[in-house]
């Protein structure tokens, strides 16, 4: 009789237990859906996107842009006085796996593939002109420019590649990277400032440039280091695992033409833009897809009814 009595007992108990986990479970389950719910269209804005060169983006397409957790602003220190988002064209392509972070520019039809870096956190500003890329790896950082709200003396470069002094009136506009326009930055490549890369200039996959200047139409083979304050001048072409780090060793560099790598950058240009064009249409189709069904729910909402009709019939698009 004890023992029945016992077994019955626990079994109220098991099931009250069980009904507690249910309320638990229901009760989590809705604050995250009302939090979810809540939370989303703060996340969201609207944008308008113009045409490009090849009119493949209608100027009155209205696309939803969700907050991305691979671009954000740098943070307050003595050295960065001002928190700044980056600036990023509509027509360039940062890949998911890519980070930007605070005072980055970056140009139209610019590729940054998946696992390249732009730290705007320290040496800043940092410029990616247009039709550049970043191959997979590509790390953009720069040794501070300021301290404590003084300038120092040759952090940043003009717009025409000349180091600044700190009470140059140029200094606020100048760069802790400069990436010029139709720039290749291959795989695995480290662009640390103060540095300035001119136009048309290709640099090899695994290279470092450092506190150096490179000038137009450069071509740098794969492995090498450019440092130490040197400038490389225009048309120079730098071999494969060369060590730069004097500047009768940059003056003394064959041409880029007649070299391997003479055509090397016109090659993988196109590619690049293509790329950027392709991943950047694709980004595009899908948040005007996830806006069209965005406001087919929230007019749902408003008109009670399935159909976003007040009469409920279809609507025809």
């Amino acid at each position: 009789m004890h023992l029945y009595f016992r077994i019955h007992e626990n079994k109220i108990i098991f099931a009250i237990a069980v009904v507690l986990i249910l309320i638990l479970v229901t009760t989590s389950s809705s604050r995250i859906f009302a939090n979810t719910a809540a939370a989303g269209p703060k996340q969201q804005q609207l944008s308008t996107i113009a045409n490009d060169t090849n009119n493949t983006i209608r100027s009155n397409s209205r696309l939803l842009s969700s907050s991305s957790t691979n671009t954000r602003p740098n943070i307050l220190t003595d050295f960065n006085p001002s928190v700044i988002y980056p600036t990023i064209s509509k027509f360039a392509y940062v890949d998911p796996l890519a980070v930007i972070i605070g005072d980055c520019e970056i140009g139209k039809l610019v590729l940054i593939a998946p696992f390249a870096v732009c730290r705007g956190d320290e040496g800043t500003p940092i410029h990616i002109g247009d039709y550049s890329n970043m191959q997979d790896g590509v790390l953009l950082h720069a040794l501070e420019t300021t301290a404590h709200g003084k300038n120092i003396d040759d952090r940043r470069y003009s717009a025409e590649g000349s180091l600044l002094k700190a009470n140059d009136s140029e200094f606020k506009n100048g760069f802790a990277i400069s990436v010029g326009d139709k720039v290749r930055l291959a795989h695995g490549v480290q662009v640390h400032g103060p540095a300035y890369i001119g136009n048309d200039t290709f640099v090899g996959m695994e290279s470092l440039i450092f506190n150096a200047k490179v000038g137009k139409r450069v071509a740098i083979g794969v492995s090498s280091t450019v440092t130490d304050g040197v400038t490389i001048p225009d048309n120079k072409f730098v071999p494969p695992g060369s060590l730069i780090t004097t500047q009768a060793q940059a003056d003394a560099l064959p041409a880029r033409v007649g070299s391997p790598y003479e055509k090397i950058n016109s090659f993988v240009l196109h590619v690049n833009q293509e790329l950027a064009k392709g991943y950047n249409a694709q980004t595009i189709q899908k948040l005007a897809t996830e806006m069209e069904e965005e406001l087919e729910q929230e007019e749902m909402l408003q008109t009670g009814s399935p159909t976003g009709n007040p009469n409920g019939m279809a609507s025809h698009k």
